[in-house]
């Protein structure tokens, strides 16, 4: 059956909104809107959270604010029912709603996704879809839309599928999913808050599994939402288990192993690793993968398969001291034994030299042009870069030589010149005079 559009609703509306009650709506909507907005202020306080989900940037693109207006609207619109015949607030109270869920959905979706192409499509899409409920809801049309609708049915299986509960389903597991987000996510951020070493690997892998399971029971949920009979997933679940064992063998390899590392912290954020001849510091461990940030700016992602099965140099694992190793060479004639303390002194006053273990000055080698000194000193934050610790300790040994007077030699060489008897002036033949330069 084919329902027809009554423009009589449409009409009656716009007669409603320019009678004088529709002032005192007006006025009572823009009241509730800044009271909301003073409330959210007061509540933000001065310092602006960054990115906040509640607050947001600008205090109207948070989530508190629409929220606040819509509590606010209802009571005024329920108040005000006996003596003013709602108009304005029939048109604003659908309009908060939509806002509340594009605000909503757009944030957690902003901060579980940063810096992803495809987030922003999805919020284009949220938005035109909410508006597009509202007008169909403001004009009447939605019941209608909503009829038609449910009388677009088939059957799957032995259960009988409309379109009607095919899109309520998807709204109702679109929301449920975004709220599973968005909890996980905060529960993430308050166990990994003000988390170091050992312990922030923990609390990696309960923010992991707690997220984990929150998107699986929104997703049974969202399931069940659209009409789907979870009994058979049982048959979709063997047919993924045959996928896993063949073809999807590696991807779960890594999350397997992702949970392995997070759990016994053989590899834990912070450490300084060499892995697959990839050298830097470990910013985050994922289910899938490890970001190594290297000295120089650089990012590896690292399968966690990799970490498992192959060797890892762990610089940092059992003690987050590093050895730093540098030389010079002092000319021959230098007393080696009264310079080494002297050295020593020199860089242990360096600010990143621990001082113990104890910095070594050593004669390694006698070579052509000098002897050979190698200076060891440890460092506790290889993170920060090695270079510059060892150009601070180079520019001290260089302080010290020059205060001791001991010179850094240049290569020497010794030449032999041959010195024929015509061009001697009837000198001895073949007369050789060393030269030294």
């Amino acid at each position: 059956m084919i329902r027809h559009f009554d423009i009589r609703e449409l009409d009656q509306l716009a007669v409603d909104l320019t009678q004088p009650g529709a002032a005192a709506e007006l006025g009572i909507l823009a009241l509730c809107l800044v009271v909301a907005w003073v409330v959210v202020r007061l509540m933000r306080g001065r310092a602006a959270p960054a990115d906040s989900i509640w607050f947001g940037n600008r205090i109207v693109d948070g989530v508190f604010f629409p929220v606040l207006a819509l509590v606010f609207a209802y009571v005024a619109r329920v108040a005000l029912e006996a003596t003013i015949k709602p108009a304005v607030f029939r048109v604003a109270i659908p309009i908060l709603i939509s806002l509340v869920v594009m605000r909503l959905s757009v944030r957690v979706l902003t901060r579980t996704f940063p810096n992803v192409s495809w987030v922003r499509t999805v919020e284009r899409s949220i938005s035109w879809l909410a508006w597009l409920a509202v007008v169909l809801w403001v004009t009447g049309i939605a019941p209608m839309v909503l009829d038609e609708m449910d009388d677009v049915r088939w059957k799957v299986g032995a259960a009988q599928v409309t379109l009607r509960s095919i899109v309520e389903g998807t709204v109702t597991a679109g929301v449920l999913l975004v709220l599973a987000l968005w909890i996980s996510g905060g529960l993430e951020r308050r166990l990994l808050r003000n988390a170091t070493g050992q312990d922030l690997s923990l609390r990696k892998i309960a923010a992991t599994l707690i997220r984990t399971v929150l998107l699986f029971v929104g997703l049974m949920f969202a399931l069940s939402a659209v009409g789907i009979d979870l009994t058979a997933l049982s048959v979709l679940g063997g047919a993924i288990g045959v996928g896993v064992g063949f073809g999807l063998q590696k991807i779960a390899a890594n999350y397997m192993s992702g949970f392995i590392i997070l759990a016994e912290r053989s590899i834990r954020i912070g450490d300084m690793v060499k892995a697959d001849g990839f050298e830097g510091r470990i910013t985050d461990i994922r289910t899938r993968y490890t970001v190594i940030r290297s000295l120089g700016g650089r990012e590896a992602i690292v399968p966690n398969e990799m970490l498992i099965t192959t060797r890892v140099e762990n610089l940092s694992l059992a003690d987050p001291r590093v050895l730093v190793q540098t030389g010079v060479q002092v000319a021959y004639g230098t007393d080696v034994r009264a310079l080494q303390p002297k050295l020593q002194a020199a860089v242990t006053g360096v600010a990143r030299v621990v001082p113990e273990p104890v910095p070594g000055v050593h004669l390694s080698a006698f070579s052509a042009d000098g002897m050979d000194l190698v200076i060891n000193f440890w460092i506790r934050d290889a993170e920060n870069g090695q270079g510059n610790v060892k150009s601070e300790v180079n520019l001290a040994v260089l302080d010290v030589l020059n205060a001791e007077g001991v010179e850094i030699p240049f290569p020497q060489r010794v030449v032999h010149a041959v010195i024929s008897k015509e061009n001697a002036g009837g000198g001895e033949a073949d007369g050789r005079v060393p030269s030294a330069s």
